[in-house]
């Protein structure tokens, strides 16, 4: 993967992608400080390794999930190297059977693409359809890392901002749970 090894401040000074702007445009309108990577596309974990490097800190895992009757949806957020099944999650907020949304559903609800699954895409939830779910781990880090909508750039953003700031402008309330770093097969 190609990057660009710089850690810029703020938003990138050339036109992007109107659903990127929006991103910079929310937090702008916030006030918030935030840095910023460039790089080829990072729709995994795995490629997200060497970025995490340049920013200082570990960009979140995100999944967008459905209820077996599609009547739910849920933005999980938690570690990126924390594994994740889905029976455990499915207890904690007792919902049955989870499986993953569909690519139309990303883009119907968070006008978000596979691979660039973000907190950010909540403020396309005009309609508050997506439940948050963030891992308790999430709380305690200094910074959280995301894709502002696209997983051609990534960014680091203070975390108490993200829960005093970001989520209420975006009209959402996150529910906590706690995932294990060990999972039995």
């Amino acid at each position: 993967m190609k990057i660009d090894h710089t850690l810029y401040q703020g938003r990138p000074s050339d036109t992007r992608i109107p659903k990127e702007e929006r991103c910079y445009d929310l937090l702008d309108s916030l006030g918030l400080e935030y840095w910023r990577v460039d790089h080829d596309h990072a729709d995994t974990i795995e490629a997200c390794e060497e970025v995490e490097g340049l920013l200082g800190c570990q960009i979140c895992k995100n999944l967008l999930l459905t209820n077996r009757q599609q009547t739910q949806v849920y933005l999980l957020i938690m570690p990126g190297e924390k594994p994740f099944k889905t029976k455990i999650l499915s207890k904690q907020i007792g919902s049955a059977r989870l499986s993953f949304a569909t690519p139309e559903q990303m883009l119907e609800l968070l006008d978000i693409t596979p691979g660039s699954v973000s907190i950010l895409g909540l403020m396309n939830d005009h309609e508050r359809q997506v439940r948050l779910l963030v891992d308790n781990d999430l709380k305690t880090p200094e910074f959280f890392g995301c894709h502002p909508c696209i997983n051609t750039s990534s960014l680091r953003l203070k975390t108490a901002d993200v829960f005093k700031v970001l989520l209420p402008a975006m009209h959402h309330e996150p529910g906590f749970v706690d995932l294990p770093w060990t999972v039995e097969e």
